[in-house]
């Protein structure tokens, strides 16, 4: 029976410059949640009778995400190049979100706090949008998928 999904996830640690402790518990809990919970669908693997589960490692390269998905022995089957242009703009509003929600709750009120994640969870949303776009054709996966590895890519583009 398939088994399509994401059995192990690495980030390439040659392109993480700088993460502060808010930042490394934002990365531990997305690689747990998409652990614990994910679809992925590799469609032109799925097409050649790889039924997962994979191994996936994220790197950026060039201006560009690499996504080498592998088999659980780690040899690696395809990796995907997808170019994050498109997403410079929701990366910089999510940094600067997330900035605002970190100090937020350390001194905001209860209120002021819900409205900057609701912001925060706004441009999230729209970026696992954008991210599902990107991979259609290429990658069948759910909402839930897409969001948590939008915020890896985020970690991806920490530069201190």
């Amino acid at each position: 029976m398939p088994d399509f999904r994401i059995a192990h996830i690495a980030l390439d640690e040659d392109t993480i410059l700088w993460r502060n402790a808010d930042v490394e518990q934002e990365r531990r809990v997305a690689i747990f949640d998409l652990i614990e919970e994910n679809t992925f669908k590799p469609v032109r693997l799925a097409q050649k009778g790889h039924e997962g589960p994979y191994h996936l490692k994220l790197a950026v390269q060039d201006g560009r995400l690499a996504m080498a998905i592998a088999q659980p022995d780690e040899e690696v089957l395809e990796t995907l190049i997808l170019g994050l242009a498109r997403f410079r703009r929701p990366i910089r509003e999510y940094f600067a979100i997330c900035d605002s929600y970190y100090q937020a709750i350390r001194k905001a009120t209860p209120a002021e706090i819900e409205t900057i994640d609701m912001a925060r969870r706004g441009v999230h949303n729209g970026a696992a949008e954008l991210l599902l776009e990107r991979l259609e054709g290429k990658v069948e996966t759910d909402f839930a998928t897409a969001r948590r590895l939008f915020t890896l890519i985020c970690v991806l583009h920490i530069k201190g």
